[in-house]
Protein backbone atom coordinates (compact mmCIF):
# COMPACT_ATOMS: atom_id res chain seq x y z
CA UNK A 1 0.00 0.00 0.00
CA UNK A 2 1.36 3.41 -0.94
CA UNK A 3 1.44 5.69 2.08
CA UNK A 4 1.09 9.40 1.34
CA UNK A 5 1.41 10.82 4.83
CA UNK A 6 -2.28 10.90 5.77
CA UNK A 7 -3.85 8.42 8.11
CA UNK A 8 -7.22 7.23 6.77
CA UNK A 9 -10.05 7.82 9.22
CA UNK A 10 -13.67 6.83 9.33
CA UNK A 11 -16.14 9.65 9.75
CA UNK A 12 -16.99 10.41 13.38
CA UNK A 13 -14.48 7.81 14.66
CA UNK A 14 -11.19 9.60 15.46
CA UNK A 15 -8.18 7.34 15.75
CA UNK A 16 -6.84 7.15 19.30
CA UNK A 17 -3.07 7.49 19.84
CA UNK A 18 -1.22 4.21 20.22
CA UNK A 19 -0.68 3.78 23.99
CA UNK A 20 2.75 2.28 23.30
CA UNK A 21 3.87 5.54 21.71
CA UNK A 22 2.34 7.50 24.58
CA UNK A 23 4.29 5.30 27.00
CA UNK A 24 7.52 6.04 25.10
CA UNK A 25 6.90 9.80 25.23
CA UNK A 26 6.27 9.59 28.97
CA UNK A 27 9.50 7.63 29.40
CA UNK A 28 11.37 10.33 27.48
CA UNK A 29 10.12 12.95 29.88
CA UNK A 30 10.29 11.07 33.17
CA UNK A 31 13.22 8.69 32.74
CA UNK A 32 15.48 10.57 30.32
CA UNK A 33 14.52 14.07 31.53
CA UNK A 34 13.86 15.29 27.98
CA UNK A 35 12.71 18.88 27.65
CA UNK A 36 9.07 19.68 26.75
CA UNK A 37 10.33 20.95 23.37
CA UNK A 38 12.06 17.60 22.67
CA UNK A 39 9.00 15.59 23.70
CA UNK A 40 6.79 17.76 21.50
CA UNK A 41 9.12 17.23 18.52
CA UNK A 42 9.08 13.44 19.06
CA UNK A 43 5.29 13.47 19.32
CA UNK A 44 4.97 15.29 15.99
CA UNK A 45 7.45 12.98 14.23
CA UNK A 46 5.90 9.81 15.60
CA UNK A 47 2.35 10.88 14.70
CA UNK A 48 3.33 10.48 11.02
CA UNK A 49 4.94 7.14 11.76
CA UNK A 50 1.79 5.94 13.52
CA UNK A 51 -0.28 7.00 10.49
CA UNK A 52 2.07 4.99 8.26
CA UNK A 53 1.66 1.89 10.44
CA UNK A 54 -2.13 2.15 10.45
CA UNK A 55 -2.31 2.70 6.70
CA UNK A 56 -0.17 -0.39 6.07
CA UNK A 57 -1.79 -2.55 8.80
CA UNK A 58 1.66 -2.92 10.39
CA UNK A 59 2.31 -3.64 14.05
CA UNK A 60 4.78 -1.50 15.96
CA UNK A 61 6.35 -4.45 17.73
CA UNK A 62 6.98 -6.65 14.71
CA UNK A 63 7.62 -4.17 11.88
CA UNK A 64 11.03 -4.65 10.24
CA UNK A 65 13.50 -2.19 8.82
CA UNK A 66 12.67 -3.33 5.29
CA UNK A 67 9.00 -2.55 5.90
CA UNK A 68 10.00 0.95 7.01
CA UNK A 69 11.76 1.80 3.76
CA UNK A 70 8.53 3.14 2.11
CA UNK A 71 8.10 5.49 5.08
CA UNK A 72 11.58 6.97 4.63
CA UNK A 73 11.07 7.14 0.87
CA UNK A 74 7.75 8.96 1.24
CA UNK A 75 9.35 11.54 3.54
CA UNK A 76 12.07 12.21 0.98
CA UNK A 77 9.56 12.43 -1.89
CA UNK A 78 7.67 15.12 0.01
CA UNK A 79 10.72 17.33 -0.36
CA UNK A 80 11.69 17.33 3.31
CA UNK A 81 15.28 18.30 4.04
CA UNK A 82 17.66 15.35 4.61
CA UNK A 83 18.19 16.49 8.19
CA UNK A 84 14.42 16.43 8.79
CA UNK A 85 14.07 12.92 7.32
CA UNK A 86 16.97 11.74 9.45
CA UNK A 87 15.43 13.25 12.59
CA UNK A 88 12.10 11.55 11.99
CA UNK A 89 13.70 8.19 11.29
CA UNK A 90 15.87 8.62 14.39
CA UNK A 91 12.68 9.16 16.41
CA UNK A 92 11.33 5.89 15.00
CA UNK A 93 14.56 4.10 15.88
CA UNK A 94 14.42 5.45 19.45
CA UNK A 95 10.83 4.26 19.80
CA UNK A 96 11.62 0.76 18.57
CA UNK A 97 14.67 0.51 20.83
CA UNK A 98 12.46 1.48 23.74
CA UNK A 99 10.06 -1.31 22.84
CA UNK A 100 13.00 -3.73 22.70
CA UNK A 101 14.12 -2.67 26.19
CA UNK A 102 10.55 -3.23 27.36
CA UNK A 103 10.76 -6.80 26.05
CA UNK A 104 8.07 -6.24 23.42
CA UNK A 105 10.33 -6.55 20.37
CA UNK A 106 12.45 -9.67 19.92
CA UNK A 107 15.17 -8.02 17.85
CA UNK A 108 17.14 -4.78 17.55
CA UNK A 109 16.52 -2.08 15.01
CA UNK A 110 19.87 -1.79 13.27
CA UNK A 111 18.09 -2.25 9.95
CA UNK A 112 15.91 0.86 10.34
CA UNK A 113 16.89 3.14 7.44
CA UNK A 114 18.63 6.24 8.74
CA UNK A 115 19.66 8.63 5.95
CA UNK A 116 23.20 9.94 6.10
CA UNK A 117 23.46 13.28 7.85
CA UNK A 118 24.02 16.17 5.45
CA UNK A 119 27.65 17.19 5.25
CA UNK A 120 27.09 20.76 4.16
CA UNK A 121 28.28 23.14 6.88
CA UNK A 122 25.80 25.59 8.41
CA UNK A 123 25.65 29.09 7.04
CA UNK A 124 27.69 31.46 9.17
CA UNK A 125 27.59 35.20 9.62
CA UNK A 126 30.85 37.03 9.14
CA UNK A 127 32.30 38.70 12.22
CA UNK A 128 31.33 42.07 10.75
CA UNK A 129 27.73 40.96 10.20
CA UNK A 130 27.44 39.48 13.70
CA UNK A 131 28.80 42.64 15.33
CA UNK A 132 26.49 44.84 13.25
CA UNK A 133 23.54 42.70 14.32
CA UNK A 134 24.25 42.74 18.06
CA UNK A 135 24.97 46.48 18.03
CA UNK A 136 21.88 47.41 16.01
CA UNK A 137 19.26 47.98 18.77
CA UNK A 138 18.71 51.56 19.96
CA UNK A 139 19.00 52.62 23.60
CA UNK A 140 15.27 52.41 24.35
CA UNK A 141 14.03 50.05 27.10
CA UNK A 142 13.15 47.39 24.50
CA UNK A 143 16.32 48.16 22.57
CA UNK A 144 18.45 47.63 25.67
CA UNK A 145 16.67 44.31 26.22
CA UNK A 146 17.25 43.31 22.59
CA UNK A 147 20.93 44.24 22.84
CA UNK A 148 21.30 42.01 25.92
CA UNK A 149 19.59 39.15 24.08
CA UNK A 150 21.80 39.45 21.00
CA UNK A 151 25.02 39.89 22.98
CA UNK A 152 24.33 36.75 25.04
CA UNK A 153 23.44 34.67 21.98
CA UNK A 154 26.63 35.66 20.19
CA UNK A 155 28.90 36.19 23.19
CA UNK A 156 28.16 32.89 24.91
CA UNK A 157 26.79 30.73 22.06
CA UNK A 158 23.63 29.94 23.98
CA UNK A 159 20.72 27.90 22.70
CA UNK A 160 17.43 29.80 22.74
CA UNK A 161 16.05 27.52 25.46
CA UNK A 162 19.13 28.25 27.59
CA UNK A 163 18.79 31.98 27.04
CA UNK A 164 15.13 32.28 28.01
CA UNK A 165 15.75 30.09 31.06
CA UNK A 166 18.33 32.45 32.55
CA UNK A 167 17.68 33.85 36.02
CA UNK A 168 19.09 37.17 37.31
CA UNK A 169 21.64 35.36 39.47
CA UNK A 170 22.97 33.17 36.65
CA UNK A 171 25.30 35.88 35.34
CA UNK A 172 28.38 36.67 37.40
CA UNK A 173 29.08 40.30 36.55
CA UNK A 174 32.57 40.20 38.06
CA UNK A 175 33.92 37.19 36.17
CA UNK A 176 31.75 37.42 33.05
CA UNK A 177 30.62 33.82 33.49
CA UNK A 178 27.05 32.66 32.94
CA UNK A 179 25.49 29.49 34.33
CA UNK A 180 23.11 27.79 31.88
CA UNK A 181 20.89 24.74 32.00
CA UNK A 182 21.41 22.84 28.76
CA UNK A 183 19.87 19.80 27.12
CA UNK A 184 18.93 16.95 29.44
CA UNK A 185 19.18 19.24 32.46
CA UNK A 186 22.98 19.39 32.15
CA UNK A 187 24.41 22.52 33.71
CA UNK A 188 27.51 24.29 32.43
CA UNK A 189 29.29 27.57 33.07
CA UNK A 190 30.56 29.54 30.07
CA UNK A 191 32.18 32.95 29.59
CA UNK A 192 30.07 35.53 27.80
CA UNK A 193 32.52 38.41 27.43
CA UNK A 194 32.65 41.96 28.70
CA UNK A 195 30.40 43.36 25.98
CA UNK A 196 27.58 41.02 26.96
CA UNK A 197 28.01 41.79 30.66
CA UNK A 198 27.82 45.53 30.02
CA UNK A 199 24.78 45.08 27.76
CA UNK A 200 22.98 43.14 30.50
CA UNK A 201 23.93 45.77 33.10
CA UNK A 202 22.55 48.59 30.93
CA UNK A 203 19.36 46.61 30.36
CA UNK A 204 18.91 45.94 34.09
CA UNK A 205 19.61 49.55 35.05
CA UNK A 206 17.69 51.44 32.37
CA UNK A 207 15.48 48.99 30.50
CA UNK A 208 13.99 46.16 32.51
CA UNK A 209 12.26 48.31 35.12
CA UNK A 210 10.26 50.04 32.36
CA UNK A 211 9.02 46.81 30.75
CA UNK A 212 5.60 45.93 32.11
CA UNK A 213 3.84 46.83 35.36
CA UNK A 214 4.90 43.63 37.15
CA UNK A 215 8.24 41.87 36.71
CA UNK A 216 8.89 38.13 36.71
CA UNK A 217 11.62 38.14 39.36
CA UNK A 218 12.79 34.65 38.30
CA UNK A 219 13.52 35.74 34.71
CA UNK A 220 16.58 37.66 33.57
CA UNK A 221 15.05 38.59 30.21
CA UNK A 222 11.45 39.79 30.08
CA UNK A 223 8.98 40.85 27.41
CA UNK A 224 7.23 44.21 27.17
CA UNK A 225 4.68 43.08 29.79
CA UNK A 226 7.28 42.00 32.33
CA UNK A 227 6.83 38.25 31.79
CA UNK A 228 9.61 35.84 30.92
CA UNK A 229 10.76 36.16 27.32
CA UNK A 230 9.73 33.17 25.18
CA UNK A 231 11.54 31.25 22.46
CA UNK A 232 9.28 32.84 19.85
CA UNK A 233 9.98 36.26 21.32
CA UNK A 234 13.73 35.72 20.89
CA UNK A 235 13.22 34.59 17.29
CA UNK A 236 11.19 37.72 16.51
CA UNK A 237 13.86 39.96 18.09
CA UNK A 238 16.64 38.47 15.98
CA UNK A 239 14.62 38.50 12.77
CA UNK A 240 13.48 42.11 13.27
CA UNK A 241 17.02 43.43 13.57
CA UNK A 242 18.34 41.10 10.86
CA UNK A 243 15.71 42.36 8.39
CA UNK A 244 16.52 45.98 9.17
CA UNK A 245 20.14 45.21 8.28
CA UNK A 246 19.15 43.32 5.10
CA UNK A 247 20.75 40.13 6.42
CA UNK A 248 19.74 36.79 4.79
CA UNK A 249 16.49 35.01 5.64
CA UNK A 250 18.32 32.19 7.43
CA UNK A 251 19.61 34.53 10.13
CA UNK A 252 17.89 33.60 13.39
CA UNK A 253 18.93 32.89 16.98
CA UNK A 254 20.79 29.70 16.03
CA UNK A 255 22.79 31.61 13.41
CA UNK A 256 24.38 33.59 16.23
CA UNK A 257 25.28 30.35 18.02
CA UNK A 258 26.86 29.08 14.78
CA UNK A 259 28.70 32.37 14.39
CA UNK A 260 29.99 32.08 17.97
CA UNK A 261 31.50 28.65 17.26
CA UNK A 262 32.73 29.51 13.76
CA UNK A 263 34.53 32.65 14.84
CA UNK A 264 36.15 30.86 17.79
CA UNK A 265 37.54 28.17 15.49
CA UNK A 266 38.67 30.78 12.97
CA UNK A 267 40.47 32.53 15.81
CA UNK A 268 42.39 29.38 16.75
CA UNK A 269 40.20 27.82 19.45
CA UNK A 270 40.43 24.02 19.49
CA UNK A 271 37.35 21.88 18.88
CA UNK A 272 37.39 20.31 22.35
CA UNK A 273 37.07 23.74 23.94
CA UNK A 274 34.31 24.71 21.51
CA UNK A 275 32.55 21.45 22.36
CA UNK A 276 32.57 22.37 26.06
CA UNK A 277 31.39 25.90 25.40
CA UNK A 278 28.50 24.75 23.19
CA UNK A 279 27.49 21.98 25.59
CA UNK A 280 27.78 19.23 22.98
CA UNK A 281 27.98 15.73 24.44
CA UNK A 282 29.87 14.31 21.46
CA UNK A 283 32.83 15.83 19.65
CA UNK A 284 31.30 14.55 16.40
CA UNK A 285 28.54 17.15 16.79
CA UNK A 286 31.13 19.91 17.04
CA UNK A 287 33.20 18.53 14.18
CA UNK A 288 30.95 20.25 11.63
CA UNK A 289 32.99 23.38 12.37
CA UNK A 290 36.17 21.80 11.05
CA UNK A 291 35.33 23.24 7.64
CA UNK A 292 36.20 26.70 8.93
CA UNK A 293 39.31 25.47 10.69
CA UNK A 294 40.99 23.93 7.63
CA UNK A 295 43.31 26.80 6.77
CA UNK A 296 44.13 27.56 10.40
CA UNK A 297 44.85 23.93 11.27
CA UNK A 298 47.01 23.47 8.21
CA UNK A 299 49.05 26.60 8.98
CA UNK A 300 49.42 25.51 12.61
CA UNK A 301 50.56 22.05 11.54
CA UNK A 302 53.11 23.43 9.05
CA UNK A 303 54.50 25.77 11.68
CA UNK A 304 54.64 23.25 14.53
CA UNK A 305 55.52 19.80 13.18
CA UNK A 306 59.20 19.13 12.41
CA UNK A 307 58.36 16.87 9.45
CA UNK A 308 55.55 18.98 7.97
CA UNK A 309 57.53 20.77 5.29
CA UNK A 310 59.26 19.11 2.37
CA UNK A 311 63.05 19.19 2.37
Amino acid sequence: MLWVGVCPRRANFPVMPDPRITDFLEALQLERDASPHTVSAYRTDLAEFEAFLRAGALDLDVVSGRELEPFALALRRRGLAPATVRRRMAAVRSLLRHRTREGARPAGVHDVPLPRAPQAPPFALTAEQAIALVEHPHATPLGLRDRAVLELLYGAGLRVSELVGLRPGDLDHETGLVRVLGKGGRERVVPCGGQAVRAVERYLARGRTLLGPRQDVEALLVNNRGGRLTRRGVFLIVRRHAELLDLPDWVGPHALRHAFATHLVEGGCDLRTVQELLGHQRIATTAIYTHVAGTHLRDTFLAAHPRARAA
